[in-house]
Protein backbone atom coordinates (compact mmCIF):
# COMPACT_ATOMS: atom_id res chain seq x y z
CA UNK A 1 0.00 0.00 0.00
CA UNK A 2 1.25 3.26 -1.00
CA UNK A 3 0.94 6.62 -1.01
CA UNK A 4 1.06 9.33 -4.18
CA UNK A 5 2.94 12.59 -3.90
CA UNK A 6 6.06 14.23 -5.46
CA UNK A 7 8.70 11.95 -4.56
CA UNK A 8 6.50 9.43 -6.17
CA UNK A 9 5.37 6.04 -4.25
CA UNK A 10 6.51 5.21 -0.11
CA UNK A 11 5.48 1.93 1.28
CA UNK A 12 4.50 2.98 5.08
CA UNK A 13 6.18 -0.10 6.09
CA UNK A 14 9.30 0.11 4.45
CA UNK A 15 9.30 4.19 3.59
CA UNK A 16 12.89 6.39 3.69
CA UNK A 17 11.99 9.05 5.81
CA UNK A 18 9.79 9.28 8.03
CA UNK A 19 9.16 13.19 7.85
CA UNK A 20 8.12 12.83 4.36
CA UNK A 21 5.51 9.85 5.01
CA UNK A 22 4.44 12.24 8.03
CA UNK A 23 4.15 15.26 6.54
CA UNK A 24 2.45 13.58 3.26
CA UNK A 25 -0.37 12.03 5.38
CA UNK A 26 -0.75 15.55 6.99
CA UNK A 27 -1.19 16.78 3.54
CA UNK A 28 -3.77 14.10 2.26
CA UNK A 29 -5.59 14.94 5.38
CA UNK A 30 -6.18 18.05 5.19
CA UNK A 31 -6.95 17.78 1.61
CA UNK A 32 -10.41 16.21 2.49
CA UNK A 33 -11.95 18.55 5.25
CA UNK A 34 -15.25 18.49 4.35
CA UNK A 35 -15.82 14.52 3.89
CA UNK A 36 -16.86 12.95 7.27
CA UNK A 37 -13.80 11.78 9.43
CA UNK A 38 -13.36 8.53 8.94
CA UNK A 39 -9.74 8.49 10.27
CA UNK A 40 -7.53 10.30 12.41
CA UNK A 41 -3.76 10.68 12.18
CA UNK A 42 -1.66 10.23 15.25
CA UNK A 43 1.80 12.28 15.23
CA UNK A 44 3.52 10.59 17.71
CA UNK A 45 5.35 13.31 20.11
CA UNK A 46 5.40 16.30 17.61
CA UNK A 47 8.97 18.07 17.84
CA UNK A 48 10.90 15.00 18.93
CA UNK A 49 10.44 13.20 15.66
CA UNK A 50 14.13 12.09 16.02
CA UNK A 51 13.65 10.28 18.98
CA UNK A 52 11.01 7.73 17.74
CA UNK A 53 12.92 4.97 17.25
CA UNK A 54 14.53 5.08 20.70
CA UNK A 55 11.40 5.70 22.01
CA UNK A 56 10.14 2.72 20.45
CA UNK A 57 12.60 0.47 21.71
CA UNK A 58 11.88 1.57 25.52
CA UNK A 59 8.47 1.31 24.82
CA UNK A 60 8.69 -1.95 23.16
CA UNK A 61 10.86 -3.34 26.91
CA UNK A 62 8.15 -2.06 29.29
CA UNK A 63 5.78 -3.67 27.62
CA UNK A 64 6.92 -6.53 27.70
CA UNK A 65 8.05 -6.45 31.39
CA UNK A 66 4.08 -5.54 31.83
CA UNK A 67 2.83 -8.93 29.79
CA UNK A 68 5.08 -11.15 31.22
CA UNK A 69 5.55 -9.52 34.89
CA UNK A 70 1.47 -9.21 35.10
CA UNK A 71 0.93 -12.16 33.36
CA UNK A 72 3.33 -14.37 35.92
CA UNK A 73 1.44 -12.70 38.65
CA UNK A 74 -2.39 -13.70 37.84
CA UNK A 75 -1.33 -17.32 36.89
CA UNK A 76 0.31 -17.95 39.96
CA UNK A 77 -2.31 -16.03 41.99
CA UNK A 78 -4.68 -18.47 40.17
CA UNK A 79 -2.78 -21.72 40.26
CA UNK A 80 -1.30 -21.56 43.90
CA UNK A 81 -4.55 -22.05 47.02
CA UNK A 82 -2.09 -20.44 49.45
CA UNK A 83 -2.51 -17.01 47.92
CA UNK A 84 -6.26 -17.03 47.74
CA UNK A 85 -6.60 -14.35 50.28
CA UNK A 86 -8.33 -10.73 49.53
CA UNK A 87 -5.19 -9.35 49.40
CA UNK A 88 -3.73 -11.65 46.51
CA UNK A 89 -7.42 -11.16 44.82
CA UNK A 90 -6.68 -7.29 44.50
CA UNK A 91 -3.52 -7.78 43.52
CA UNK A 92 -4.57 -10.62 40.40
CA UNK A 93 -7.55 -7.81 39.18
CA UNK A 94 -5.16 -5.15 39.41
CA UNK A 95 -2.46 -7.15 37.07
CA UNK A 96 -5.07 -7.95 34.62
CA UNK A 97 -6.60 -4.30 34.27
CA UNK A 98 -2.91 -3.49 33.85
CA UNK A 99 -2.50 -5.08 31.21
CA UNK A 100 -5.70 -4.10 29.45
CA UNK A 101 -4.74 -0.36 29.97
CA UNK A 102 -1.08 -1.01 28.73
CA UNK A 103 -2.57 -3.07 25.20
CA UNK A 104 -4.80 -0.53 24.53
CA UNK A 105 -2.16 2.04 23.79
CA UNK A 106 1.07 0.69 23.61
CA UNK A 107 0.58 -1.28 20.48
CA UNK A 108 -0.37 1.53 18.30
CA UNK A 109 2.06 4.09 19.95
CA UNK A 110 4.84 1.29 18.47
CA UNK A 111 3.18 1.11 14.93
CA UNK A 112 3.61 5.30 15.10
CA UNK A 113 6.56 5.13 16.76
CA UNK A 114 8.52 2.52 14.35
CA UNK A 115 7.22 2.97 11.02
CA UNK A 116 5.34 6.43 11.31
CA UNK A 117 2.01 4.61 10.29
CA UNK A 118 -0.28 6.66 12.66
CA UNK A 119 -3.78 6.80 10.66
CA UNK A 120 -6.52 5.21 12.94
CA UNK A 121 -10.28 5.00 11.83
CA UNK A 122 -12.76 6.97 13.86
CA UNK A 123 -14.00 3.79 15.76
CA UNK A 124 -11.04 2.33 16.66
CA UNK A 125 -9.75 5.67 18.11
CA UNK A 126 -12.79 6.28 20.32
CA UNK A 127 -12.69 3.17 21.82
CA UNK A 128 -8.68 3.09 22.22
CA UNK A 129 -9.93 6.01 24.27
CA UNK A 130 -13.12 4.62 26.07
CA UNK A 131 -11.24 1.38 26.98
CA UNK A 132 -7.52 3.53 28.89
CA UNK A 133 -9.77 5.86 30.38
CA UNK A 134 -12.09 3.08 31.62
CA UNK A 135 -9.21 0.96 32.88
CA UNK A 136 -7.24 4.10 34.86
CA UNK A 137 -10.54 4.44 37.08
CA UNK A 138 -10.49 1.06 37.42
CA UNK A 139 -7.12 0.72 38.94
CA UNK A 140 -8.02 4.22 40.84
CA UNK A 141 -10.80 2.12 42.61
CA UNK A 142 -8.25 -1.18 42.87
CA UNK A 143 -5.80 1.03 44.63
CA UNK A 144 -8.33 2.42 47.38
CA UNK A 145 -10.25 -1.10 47.66
CA UNK A 146 -6.12 -2.22 48.65
CA UNK A 147 -5.49 0.08 50.76
CA UNK A 148 -8.61 -0.50 52.70
CA UNK A 149 -7.87 -4.78 52.74
CA UNK A 150 -4.38 -3.32 54.61
CA UNK A 151 -6.59 -0.75 56.85
CA UNK A 152 -8.51 -4.19 57.93
CA UNK A 153 -5.74 -6.45 58.37
CA UNK A 154 -3.84 -4.43 60.22
CA UNK A 155 -6.27 -2.09 62.62
CA UNK A 156 -8.59 -4.92 62.98
CA UNK A 157 -7.22 -8.33 62.58
CA UNK A 158 -9.51 -10.17 64.50
CA UNK A 159 -12.42 -9.46 62.32
CA UNK A 160 -10.88 -9.29 58.98
CA UNK A 161 -12.05 -12.85 58.04
CA UNK A 162 -15.29 -11.69 58.66
CA UNK A 163 -15.37 -8.16 56.90
CA UNK A 164 -13.68 -9.70 53.68
CA UNK A 165 -15.49 -12.27 52.39
CA UNK A 166 -14.89 -13.77 49.19
CA UNK A 167 -18.63 -12.25 48.51
CA UNK A 168 -17.95 -9.03 49.66
CA UNK A 169 -14.44 -9.29 47.64
CA UNK A 170 -16.30 -9.92 44.77
CA UNK A 171 -18.95 -7.18 45.43
CA UNK A 172 -15.67 -4.74 45.85
CA UNK A 173 -14.67 -5.68 42.05
CA UNK A 174 -18.28 -5.31 40.53
CA UNK A 175 -18.61 -1.91 41.69
CA UNK A 176 -15.33 -1.09 40.89
CA UNK A 177 -15.46 -2.38 37.18
CA UNK A 178 -18.96 -0.88 36.99
CA UNK A 179 -17.98 2.44 38.01
CA UNK A 180 -15.45 3.20 35.71
CA UNK A 181 -17.19 1.62 32.67
CA UNK A 182 -20.56 3.62 33.02
CA UNK A 183 -18.49 6.86 33.86
CA UNK A 184 -16.67 6.89 30.78
CA UNK A 185 -20.19 6.39 29.00
CA UNK A 186 -20.83 10.05 29.14
CA UNK A 187 -17.34 11.47 27.84
CA UNK A 188 -17.04 8.55 25.02
CA UNK A 189 -20.62 10.22 24.02
CA UNK A 190 -19.64 13.64 23.89
CA UNK A 191 -16.34 13.69 21.95
CA UNK A 192 -17.76 10.86 19.17
CA UNK A 193 -20.85 13.23 18.56
CA UNK A 194 -18.16 16.09 18.14
CA UNK A 195 -18.61 17.46 14.39
CA UNK A 196 -14.62 17.17 13.02
CA UNK A 197 -14.79 19.15 10.04
CA UNK A 198 -10.90 20.47 10.18
CA UNK A 199 -7.82 18.87 10.51
CA UNK A 200 -7.54 14.85 11.51
CA UNK A 201 -3.93 15.28 12.93
CA UNK A 202 -4.07 14.31 16.75
CA UNK A 203 -0.93 15.79 18.20
CA UNK A 204 -0.36 12.90 20.04
CA UNK A 205 0.82 9.20 20.09
CA UNK A 206 -2.79 7.60 21.26
CA UNK A 207 -6.23 9.50 21.16
CA UNK A 208 -6.10 11.37 24.53
CA UNK A 209 -9.65 12.98 24.83
CA UNK A 210 -8.38 16.43 25.30
CA UNK A 211 -6.12 16.03 21.84
CA UNK A 212 -9.19 14.41 19.95
CA UNK A 213 -11.45 17.09 20.80
CA UNK A 214 -9.07 19.97 20.48
CA UNK A 215 -9.57 19.52 16.69
CA UNK A 216 -13.90 19.60 16.64
CA UNK A 217 -14.64 22.35 15.02
CA UNK A 218 -17.86 23.00 17.68
CA UNK A 219 -17.83 24.18 21.10
CA UNK A 220 -15.99 20.81 23.05
CA UNK A 221 -16.02 22.72 27.19
CA UNK A 222 -18.54 20.44 28.28
CA UNK A 223 -16.89 17.53 27.61
CA UNK A 224 -13.31 19.44 28.67
CA UNK A 225 -15.61 20.04 31.75
CA UNK A 226 -16.63 16.34 32.69
CA UNK A 227 -13.23 15.19 32.51
CA UNK A 228 -11.59 18.48 34.65
CA UNK A 229 -14.93 17.71 37.40
CA UNK A 230 -15.18 14.27 36.67
CA UNK A 231 -11.20 13.04 37.14
CA UNK A 232 -10.76 15.30 40.31
CA UNK A 233 -14.25 13.69 42.07
CA UNK A 234 -13.19 10.12 41.43
CA UNK A 235 -9.12 10.82 42.18
CA UNK A 236 -10.07 13.58 44.95
CA UNK A 237 -12.44 10.84 46.89
CA UNK A 238 -10.30 7.76 46.41
CA UNK A 239 -7.14 9.65 47.51
CA UNK A 240 -8.40 11.11 50.28
CA UNK A 241 -9.77 7.58 51.34
CA UNK A 242 -6.40 6.06 50.60
CA UNK A 243 -4.41 8.39 52.51
CA UNK A 244 -6.78 8.13 55.03
CA UNK A 245 -6.28 4.55 55.79
CA UNK A 246 -2.36 4.94 55.87
CA UNK A 247 -2.69 7.62 58.27
CA UNK A 248 -4.49 4.88 60.24
CA UNK A 249 -1.92 2.11 59.45
CA UNK A 250 0.71 4.21 60.29
CA UNK A 251 -1.08 5.03 63.71
CA UNK A 252 -1.21 1.34 64.31
CA UNK A 253 2.37 0.60 63.45
CA UNK A 254 3.78 3.29 65.63
CA UNK A 255 2.43 2.02 68.68
CA UNK A 256 3.76 -1.20 68.06
CA UNK A 257 7.38 -1.89 70.05
CA UNK A 258 9.29 -3.57 68.02
CA UNK A 259 11.42 -1.59 65.74
CA UNK A 260 11.90 -3.87 62.96
CA UNK A 261 8.34 -4.51 62.69
CA UNK A 262 8.17 -0.45 62.12
CA UNK A 263 10.80 -0.30 59.77
CA UNK A 264 8.86 -3.18 57.14
CA UNK A 265 6.11 -1.32 57.86
CA UNK A 266 7.28 2.05 56.58
CA UNK A 267 8.98 0.66 53.98
CA UNK A 268 6.45 -1.34 52.70
CA UNK A 269 3.87 1.50 52.93
CA UNK A 270 6.53 3.87 51.44
CA UNK A 271 6.57 1.77 48.64
CA UNK A 272 2.78 1.81 48.28
CA UNK A 273 2.78 5.36 48.42
CA UNK A 274 5.37 6.07 45.58
CA UNK A 275 3.31 3.86 43.25
CA UNK A 276 0.13 5.91 43.74
CA UNK A 277 2.14 9.01 43.13
CA UNK A 278 3.40 7.63 39.97
CA UNK A 279 -0.09 6.77 39.55
CA UNK A 280 -2.48 9.38 40.12
CA UNK A 281 0.57 12.80 40.04
CA UNK A 282 1.13 12.36 36.06
CA UNK A 283 -2.42 12.10 35.11
CA UNK A 284 -3.56 15.02 37.27
CA UNK A 285 -0.86 17.40 35.66
CA UNK A 286 -1.68 16.33 32.45
CA UNK A 287 -5.67 17.14 32.31
CA UNK A 288 -4.53 20.32 34.49
CA UNK A 289 -1.81 20.95 31.98
CA UNK A 290 -3.90 20.59 28.64
CA UNK A 291 -6.71 22.61 30.47
CA UNK A 292 -4.78 25.57 31.59
CA UNK A 293 -1.03 25.34 30.76
CA UNK A 294 -0.82 24.82 26.93
CA UNK A 295 0.79 27.63 26.72
CA UNK A 296 3.15 27.15 29.57
CA UNK A 297 4.26 23.80 28.86
CA UNK A 298 5.94 22.15 25.43
CA UNK A 299 3.68 19.70 23.42
CA UNK A 300 6.22 17.28 23.44
CA UNK A 301 6.80 17.19 27.06
CA UNK A 302 2.70 17.10 27.42
CA UNK A 303 2.37 14.46 25.03
CA UNK A 304 5.88 12.27 27.04
CA UNK A 305 4.00 12.56 30.12
CA UNK A 306 0.52 10.90 28.87
CA UNK A 307 2.41 8.28 27.42
CA UNK A 308 4.28 7.21 30.22
CA UNK A 309 1.77 7.99 32.67
CA UNK A 310 -0.13 4.90 30.86
CA UNK A 311 2.98 2.70 30.94
CA UNK A 312 5.46 3.34 33.59
CA UNK A 313 2.77 1.68 36.39
CA UNK A 314 1.73 -1.33 34.88
CA UNK A 315 5.58 -1.99 34.40
CA UNK A 316 6.29 -0.83 37.84
CA UNK A 317 3.12 -2.71 40.22
CA UNK A 318 4.64 -6.14 39.22
CA UNK A 319 7.50 -5.59 41.52
CA UNK A 320 6.06 -3.75 43.72
CA UNK A 321 2.73 -5.23 44.87
CA UNK A 322 3.63 -8.86 43.36
CA UNK A 323 7.29 -9.84 43.47
CA UNK A 324 8.19 -8.01 47.10
CA UNK A 325 5.62 -10.71 48.27
CA UNK A 326 7.52 -13.31 50.09
CA UNK A 327 4.08 -15.34 49.26
CA UNK A 328 3.94 -14.64 45.73
CA UNK A 329 7.90 -15.41 44.89
CA UNK A 330 7.34 -18.51 46.59
CA UNK A 331 4.46 -19.44 44.57
CA UNK A 332 6.51 -18.15 41.63
CA UNK A 333 9.23 -20.36 42.55
CA UNK A 334 6.61 -23.76 43.33
CA UNK A 335 4.54 -23.03 39.58
CA UNK A 336 8.32 -22.80 37.96
CA UNK A 337 9.49 -25.77 39.81
CA UNK A 338 6.41 -27.80 39.43
CA UNK A 339 7.80 -27.82 35.48
CA UNK A 340 10.12 -29.95 36.23
CA UNK A 341 10.67 -33.83 36.88
CA UNK A 342 11.59 -33.26 40.50
CA UNK A 343 9.24 -31.18 40.99
CA UNK A 344 8.51 -33.58 43.89
CA UNK A 345 11.86 -31.61 46.15
CA UNK A 346 9.35 -28.80 46.78
CA UNK A 347 6.55 -29.87 47.60
CA UNK A 348 7.43 -30.72 51.54
CA UNK A 349 8.25 -26.96 51.65
CA UNK A 350 5.01 -26.20 50.52
CA UNK A 351 3.47 -28.91 52.44
CA UNK A 352 5.01 -27.09 55.58
CA UNK A 353 3.60 -23.41 54.70
CA UNK A 354 1.48 -22.32 57.32
CA UNK A 355 -1.32 -19.70 56.26
CA UNK A 356 0.03 -16.68 58.24
CA UNK A 357 -2.86 -15.14 60.87
CA UNK A 358 -3.48 -11.52 61.06
CA UNK A 359 -2.44 -10.36 64.25
CA UNK A 360 -1.29 -7.13 65.43
CA UNK A 361 1.82 -8.39 66.85
CA UNK A 362 2.70 -10.17 63.74
CA UNK A 363 3.50 -7.26 61.47
CA UNK A 364 5.58 -8.68 58.76
CA UNK A 365 2.01 -10.93 57.72
CA UNK A 366 -0.27 -8.00 57.72
CA UNK A 367 1.63 -5.40 56.17
CA UNK A 368 3.78 -7.85 53.53
CA UNK A 369 2.17 -5.88 50.54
Amino acid sequence: MGVYGEKGTIDFYGFINRKEVSSMMLRLLSNHTSLPPATFFLMGIPGLEETHLWLAALLSAMYTMVLVGNSLIMTVIWVDPALHEPMYYFICVLAGVDIIMATSVVPKMLSVFWSGNGIIGFTACFTQMYIFHTATMVESGLLLAMAFDRYVAICKPLHYNTILTPQKILGINVAIVVRGTIGLIPLSWMVSHLPYCGSHAVPHSYCEHMAVASLACADHTLSNLYTLIGSSAVVGLDVTFIMTSYSLILQAVFNLSSKSARHKALSTCGSHVGVMTLFYIPGLISVYVDRWGQDMVPVHTQVLLADFYLIIPPTLNPLIYGLRSKKIWQGVWNTMATSFPCHHCVNSTKERRVKQEFVMGDISSTCEI
